[in-house]
């Protein structure tokens, strides 16, 4: 439904598959490392990075057009193109900042309950398609740099493995404007940690540094500080040829301790409802943090994002 984009249709030949798995997209782009056998995603927001509606639609183009792309593959008889998928973000010191809040506030101004589960079940069908790998035979990453907060934590958790710089920014500050993650964050983190722990994580609001989140069993490797992408790329190296039993353990991991879409919608349902009982005080926080979030992408010079300040 948000595809507005051609995608490799399943009949054309493989090695016109493979030319055009390569893709750019309006807020990210993919690339395949044939050496590496990995499919590397990286946002690139033309506004502010968050987890808006325009990335969302893209993130869904992406992974259709992977899974076409491998079916294709398949369908020629020839090897799949890759066996590692990592996402990580082009804008500096930032994964994503998690949902767009300035569209939050206005729905719930306007007492827009509906189009609140919209934006969660858009969301959240996204991020299961990631935590199933697009249903295909890959082991998925999630490659965090710099701040990650909200939906864009919620985002990370999705993936198989989370391998973040020493001192990324993570965390969950929906509680600081009276709100709780409703994408993910308490299914994702109460398989990652135990109960307990999850909800003071959600609770407590505090931002915490990939160092801290390691030493909780969140972050599962832990990279100094500009050293990620090296260390993402040292992990695949390492454990390329025995990919069959990675991706095999977390396929096993899914169907354990796995997490539904049902699920996923149904937390997103009880999150719009909570969003319609926030007050004035409660939207003008959250004003606060949209404006707080501006001011620093204003000192932001990247080409992923264009105007970011306004």
């Amino acid at each position: 439904m948000f595809l507005d984009r051609p995608v490799v249709a399943q009949n054309i030949p493989a090695s016109t598959a493979l030319r055009e798995l390569d893709a750019r997209f309006d807020n990210l782009d993919v690339r395949l490392e044939a050496d590496s056998r990995s499919l590397w995603c990286t946002m690139r927001p033309q506004g502010r990075p968050s987890y808006t509606m325009e990335l969302m639609q893209d993130v869904h183009a992406m992974q259709h057009h992977v899974s076409s792309t491998f079916a294709a593959v398949a369908a020629a008889g020839q090897a799949r193109p890759a066996d590692w998928f990592v996402m990580a973000s082009a804008v500096p010191g930032i994964y994503n900042l998690g949902g767009d809040l300035a569209h939050f506030a206005e729905r719930i101004r306007s007492r827009d309950h509906a189009s609140l589960v919209r934006y969660g079940h858009v969301a959240v069908e996204a991020i299961h398609r990631n935590h199933v790998a697009f249903d295909l035979p890959l082991v998925t990453m999630a490659l965090v740099q710099g701040d990650a907060l909200g939906g864009g934590f919620e985002h990370a958790l999705s993936f198989d493995l989370i391998v973040a710089e020493r001192s990324a920014k993570i965390g969950l500050p929906e509680i600081l404007f009276n709100m709780f993650p409703g994408m993910g964050a308490y299914s994702f983190l109460s398989r990652r940690i135990d109960r307990a722990k999850a909800e003071a994580l959600i609770l407590s609001g505090r931002i915490h540094t990939a160092e801290e989140l390691h030493a909780m069993g969140v972050v599962d490797v832990l990279a100094e500080d500009g050293e990620g992408e090296m260390v993402a790329r040292d992990y695949i190296a390492r454990h390329g040829r025995k990919h069959n039993a990675h991706m095999t353990m977390y396929r096993a991991r899914r169907r354990v301790n796995g997490v539904s879409l049902p699920e996923l919608r149904e937390v997103v349902e009880m999150w719009a409802e909570a969003a319609m009982n926030l007050g004035e005080a409660d939207l003008k926080k959250m004003g606060r943090l949209v404006a707080a979030q501006e001011k620093r992408l204003a000192g932001i010079a990247s080409p992923g994002i264009a105007c970011a300040a306004e």
